[in-house]
């Protein structure tokens, strides 16, 4: 396989690894108006993610400079073309990070209300502006001869986009809820479930409808192969959900998502930036990607960092695998006074 090939691979599963563990943290701050019945409530769900989310978030910082340095034309591209949308998912996620840090800095009711507003605002939009800035590559913008973008921001707020963004949103807020079940006790853990089981109805049909749109437009063998699996992985986790296995829950959870990016992925194949007015102006793999030399390089230090990387983050989620519960939280709280 031709190393410009191996990395468009390479970033696909990149990108799985950041929407499989930064969605379920999107979904969780999605999920506090739903599930947070008061203060106690809200400290135990944001604490389900508390010790890992900002560990999730790096995944994007890798994604984006593997992009970077593979592919120097595609990332140029689309930073430069989405400027303005992905200004905005990084606006929303500095707000969601400091959110988090600052909601109990204060013991007013008032403080901590705006901060949970906030956690919920930044975590829905990257949500919904990630689906529609991959729906957009997938569909293809306009690009001129020097593959720039020379549409507008609305021209990105198409139907086939916003669907994306709808589905994504909605996989990561279910994807969230199951989360919740699989780390908290209780009541909460009852409420995620029965949460979980109607969210699940809605992202079925949502996602149902944009995995077969962009099969039967964009796709191809692969991309319906994937579309399959994805879907059979989201009706088999709503199952799961109705049995109240939210382990095998999650789990085909962060299938579906899986497998829903391999079918974008699968479906840009061999383009990376398809130019909607004119195919001889698409960035394709060969055209945007970078030396055969700095991809050499790439390879040998991601064959040696990744395992590590992908062991740190194991280790940490075994050490950290406890359920959180009122009474865990209201012990830490005591503590932490006394």
């Amino acid at each position: 396989m031709e190393l410009n090939i191996l990395w468009f691979w390479i970033i696909a599963a990149m990108f799985i690894g950041y929407f499989v563990l930064d969605g379920f943290d999107f979904g969780v701050g999605m999920s506090l108006p739903f599930l947070g019945k008061d203060d106690l409530d809200r400290r135990v769900i944001i604490n389900t993610i508390g010790p890992v989310w900002d560990l999730n978030e790096t995944w994007v910082i890798v994604a984006g400079a593997s992009l970077f340095a593979a592919f120097p034309e595609w990332y140029a591209t689309m930073f430069s073309g989405f400027y303005l949308a992905l200004l905005v998912i990084l606006l929303a996620l500095i707000v969601r990070g400091v959110s988090f840090e600052y909601r109990h800095q204060r013991p007013e009711s008032v403080w901590k209300a705006r901060f949970d507003l906030m956690i919920v605002v930044g975590s829905a939009v990257p949500a919904l502006l990630w689906g529609v800035a991959f729906a957009n590559v997938v569909q293809g913008v306009q690009l001129d001869a020097g593959h720039n973008y020379i549409g507008t921001f609305f021209d990105l707020l198409n139907p086939y986009a916003l669907l994306g963004g709808l589905t994504t949103l909605l996989l990561f807020f279910t994807h969230g809820v199951v989360f919740i079940s699989l780390k908290t006790e209780g009541d909460i853990r009852q409420r995620a479930q029965k949460l979980a089981v109607k969210a699940g109805l809605v992202t079925i049909l949502v996602a149902a409808s944009f995995l077969l749109w962009t099969t039967l437009v964009f796709g191809s063998v692969a991309t319906a192969v994937f579309a399959g699996v994805a879907a059979a992985a989201l009706i088999a986790s709503f199952l799961a959900n109705l049995r109240g296995s939210e382990g095998w829950a999650f789990t085909l959870m962060a299938a579906t998502i899986a497998f829903a990016v391999l079918t974008l992925f699968a479906s840009l194949f061999p383009d990376v930036m398809p130019a909607s007015n004119d195919a001889a102006n698409s960035l394709t793999i060969d055209n945007a990607s970078s030396t055969p030399y700095t991809l050499q390089v790439m390879s040998w230090t991601a064959l040696f960092a990744m395992p590590v990387i992908l062991l740190y983050q194991g280790w940490t989620y075994w050490v950290l695998r406890k359920r959180v519960s009122r009474k865990t939280v209201t012990a830490a709280v005591d503590s932490a006074v006394h």
